[in-house]
């Protein structure tokens, strides 16, 4: 009871504190108060992996790995949105840009790392393969209607999709989400629960109403003030970047990483505790989530505010998104894993982020 109670007083504390540095106003031009924030970003982090870890266990799966999943995009989608309209023409691709580092690192760096950890300490893992089956096609769908068709289309000249375009767009990823999400939580409900139903129903019936009811308010507070440190942050980061001679690219796989932080740790903590399936839950609904919310979201955003969407990539980002979701897909289509499978996709995110630097 008392080791609950500290961790209830760290992983409540911490994200207020944070919130009352970044309300400070000393984040300005202060190197230690900006390293500060660094360290309590990363402790809000794992703070919000604990209490998305409380509200899984106790609304049981799959629909804590959604809540997280969905929660994480929808504080992105404000993020991108709020860039976009005050960033002018500089920011057309922050969208395309976000969205495509977020699923690259999504696909070759959590999975990978889910894989390859997990695999490392069981050897083989088990999974349902008809789960991946549907996350997959409509990631792929997602995918080709949102990043790739943009590039090839010939209504709108360059990467751009004309408004009736982009309505059809809205309405194809919305439609996709939302099989997908009805899928996962009713229809085919039982190919999304993992193996280890009944530890879970333990302690489900170990958390009560009030411990849940404070996780999803300090997760919700967690993952806000993660997103605003690392939007604070951002400007250092892209003044070491630029100093350093890289691109400016660069800077939104940092903070897209810095953002996804709780979701991978808690998609490859889960696989170290042989859990696959909850893993590939987060991790695949994720970047469904990532894709098919954000970008309706984006696209109605410039419809009313007016700013330009570039979202067609061009054909080495296209070229990698490809290889990463062929090697997802044959790694997974068995619904059996090793770290073999994991070791090749982090390679596939090692050459992402090679050819970035160095296109």
């Amino acid at each position: 009871m008392n080791k609950i109670v500290k961790l209830y007083q760290w992983t409540t504390s911490i994200p207020l504190l944070a919130f009352i540095l970044y309300l400070s106003g000393l984040l300005d031009n202060n190197p230690v108060f900006q390293i500060i924030a660094g360290i309590l970003l990363m402790l809000c982090v794992m703070s919000a992996v604990h209490h998305s870890e409380i509200v899984a266990h106790r609304v049981g799966e799959p629909f804590g790995t959604i809540i997280l999943a969905v929660s994480i995009t929808v504080i992105e989608v404000a993020i991108i949105i709020s860039l976009m309209i005050t960033g002018g023409k500089e920011y057309a691709a922050f969208a395309r840009d976000t969205v495509y580092a977020a699923v690259m690192l999504i696909l070759n760096g959590i999975v990978g790392l889910s894989l390859f950890f997990g695999g490392r300490k069981f050897h083989t893992q088990t999974f349902s393969p008809h789960s991946v089956k549907i996350a997959l096609v409509s990631l792929v769908s997602i995918v080709a209607f949102t990043m790739i068709l943009p590039t090839f289309t010939n209504s709108e000249a360059g990467p751009y999709y004309t408004e009736r375009q982009l309505l059809f767009e809205i309405f194809a990823c919305l439609i996709i989400y939302t099989a997908f999400i009805s899928a996962q939580t009713n229809r085919h409900r039982e190919y999304f629960i993992s193996d280890s139903s009944v530890t879970a129903e333990n302690i489900k019936h170990s958390i009560s109403n009030v411990s849940l009811a404070i996780s999803i308010i300090f997760l919700l507070i967690s993952l806000i003030i993660v997103v605003l440190l690392a939007k604070s942050l951002s400007p250092q980061i892209e003044q070491i970047v630029v100093s350093n001679g890289l691109p400016k690219s660069l800077v939104g796989i940092i903070i897209a990483a810095v953002i996804l932080l709780p979701e991978g740790i808690a998609a490859v903590s889960a696989a170290r505790n042989n859990r696959l399936q909850t893993s590939l839950n987060l991790s695949l609904g994720s970047a469904i989530a990532s894709i098919g919310l954000t970008i309706p979201a984006v696209s109605v955003a410039s419809y009313i505010y007016d700013f330009p969407l570039i979202l067609g990539l061009e054909i080495l980002p296209i070229i990698l998104l490809v290889i990463s979701i062929f090697t997802v897909m044959v790694s997974l289509i068995g619904g059996r894993s090793n770290s073999v499978y994991g070791v090749v996709l982090l390679v596939n995110l090692l050459a992402y982020v090679f050819l970035t630097i160095n296109p």
